[in-house]
């Protein structure tokens, strides 16, 4: 459908497996055993975590998306059409008749208007996404208009390609929001947000039912969502954060599905007949940050060396063995103009050669915040001890993974282990995070991942500018190859792998929709 999009998403996956008779969870119920701590809200307006966008995409429509059917193609949403001027600057959206929220209101295009203008007046970790159209505070209510009931306007105050708008619109941001009963909720002019970080109020195949932090989701079907009612009744989500007890639980039919097994329980699993094993490639990756507040960090010489005390390959080829693939650059490989290439080795005596060029010596320590669950902790270990072999002291500092986020957001750390996924399915998502940082300041508008590791870098910002503004497909291409590799060579940010996820379920399961991110990932389409 869009040039952009031709060769931007991996294949997702729609799992059909035999049904067999023996689960032991309930008929009308699906229990998924997965680590949830990393949610912090569950308003569209605020999530910007995995597990949260996970939730939100099965509890809201959006105005483009990928639907649960096909999660190849981006297509209309909640519109049912789209049109764009012939500047590309103004869109026009049609909403498609009929559309009921949850709550049983209507769904007009009323909705939409406040949703998008909600998000960018309520300025939470997501606006960023649709700020780069230009939209503020100031200027949302004349950007983003209402027409009538089933029609409203977008206009953008840049020069973007039209495949990017609609790119954004197919992310949590563009979530449509049951206005009534949001602002049925509101408390001291939050447009809801306080009641909506454990409620929902959308049009998705689920209702949310309960959020209980680090311990469970409950999901309840939706009898007005467009697609239908959800195949099962309900949904339960378990925080399950060690992988040897989510395998136990799937072994004796406690779960339906296993979404965080590590490789050695992969293994032991092997010839059950009652479990299914199936390996879905991702678009997150997994880093390592260093924040340029550290003095030594700020030499781009101890930076390089760093890169060369990572085991990349041994850790791919052990214990993460089919969890992950080595992989360095921002965008994720299978993606369109991804850039597969990697130049890092693990090699300490070229680190030690490097530290030594660069004034160090006599070894060098630093701290490392990691979430305390796998396979974080077990590449923060395997990071600690391959970085010893080149003089480097690494102590480890694991916590809660909502805490070190936290920390990360407020650029508290020195080094840290996270992973990153894709908002929207062009590589402008990762090129405006890893290689723009318009404002180094402490309290600036937005905070990219450049920001959150203070790299203060205004001319590869501008090459970023440049582009998601170029129209021509081959030179956009290349532009974000050049980006990739700048950042591999110059920034504060190892990456290391790209994620596969290996889910384990119950071979009564079938339907299960699972792509390559978050965005993609859809309950309703299951049975048992």
């Amino acid at each position: 459908m869009l040039n952009t999009f031709k060769f931007a998403l991996l294949a997702g996956v729609l799992f059909t497996l035999a049904p067999q008779a023996y689960a032991e969870t309930p008929a009308d119920t699906l229990v998924i055993a997965k680590t949830i701590d990393d949610i912090i809200s569950l308003d569209p307006a605020e999530a910007y975590e995995f597990m949260g966008i996970e939730v939100i995409a099965n509890t809201y429509d959006r105005i483009m998306r990928f639907e649960p059917t096909d999660i190849t193609k981006l297509v209309p949403g909640m519109a049912e059409s789209y049109t764009a001027s012939a500047d590309g600057k103004t869109f026009t959206f049609k909403m498609r008749a009929g559309q009921k929220f949850a709550s049983g209101n209507p769904v007009t295009a009323a909705d939409a208007v406040f949703s998008l203008q909600r998000v960018v007046k309520l300025d939470k970790t997501p606006a960023f996404l649709v700020g780069q159209l230009g939209w503020t505070k100031d200027n949302v209510e004349s950007m983003v208009k209402l027409v009538d009931d089933a029609t409203f306007t977008i206009t953008i105050g840049e020069d973007y390609s039209p495949s990017l708008v609609l790119a954004l619109l197919s992310s949590v941001v563009g979530s449509v929001v049951d206005k009534k009963v949001a602002m049925e909720h509101e408390a001291s002019g939050d447009m809801g947000n306080a009641w909506l970080k454990t409620n929902s109020a959308g049009s998705g195949a689920y209702n949310l039912k309960s959020w209980k932090a680090s311990e469970s989701v409950s999901l309840e079907a939706n009898a007005n969502y467009r697609g239908g009612v959800a195949k099962l009744k309900r949904v339960i989500i378990k925080h399950i954060a060690e992988p040897a007890a989510q395998r136990l639980l799937i072994e004796k039919g406690d779960v339906d599905i296993a979404r965080d097994m590590q490789p050695d329980q992969i293994a032991g699993i092997a010839g059950n007949k009652d479990i299914t094993v199936s390996t879905i490639p991702q678009a997150a990756l997994y880093y390592v940050a260093m924040n340029l507040k550290t003095a030594e960090f700020q030499n781009p010489k101890v930076r390089q060396a760093l890169h060369y005390l990572i085991d990349y390959e041994g850790m791919a080829n052990s214990f993460l063995k089919g969890k992950v693939k080595v992989h360095q650059a921002f965008w994720p490989s299978g993606f369109w103009a991804s850039l597969d290439d990697n130049q890092y080795k693990y090699d300490p005596v070229k680190a030690k050669a490097m530290l030594a060029e660069a004034g160090i010596k006599d070894g060098i320590e630093f701290t490392l915040d990691t979430p305390n669950k796998a396979p974080f902790s077990t590449i923060a270990q395997a990071v600690q001890d391959s970085m010893a072999k080149g003089g480097v002291k690494v102590t480890l500092v694991p916590g809660e993974e909502k805490a070190v986020l936290t920390k990360y957001r407020a650029r508290g750390h020195q080094m840290l282990i996270e992973n990153w996924g894709p908002d929207y399915m062009d590589p402008h998502t990762n090129a405006d995070t890893f290689a723009r940082n318009t404002d180094n300041s402490d309290a600036p508008k937005s905070k990219p991942l450049a920001w959150r590791n203070s790299w203060d870098i205004p001319e590869l910002s501008k090459r970023t500018d440049a582009a998601v503004r170029e129209r021509d497909a081959d030179k956009r291409k290349q532009m974000y190859l050049d980006l990739q590799k700048d950042v591999m060579d110059q920034g504060p940010i190892m990456i290391m792998f790209q994620d596969t996820v290996q889910l384990a379920t119950r071979a009564n399961i079938k339907g299960y929709v699972m792509g390559s991110s978050s965005d993609v990932v859809y309950y309703n389409l299951t049975t048992k």
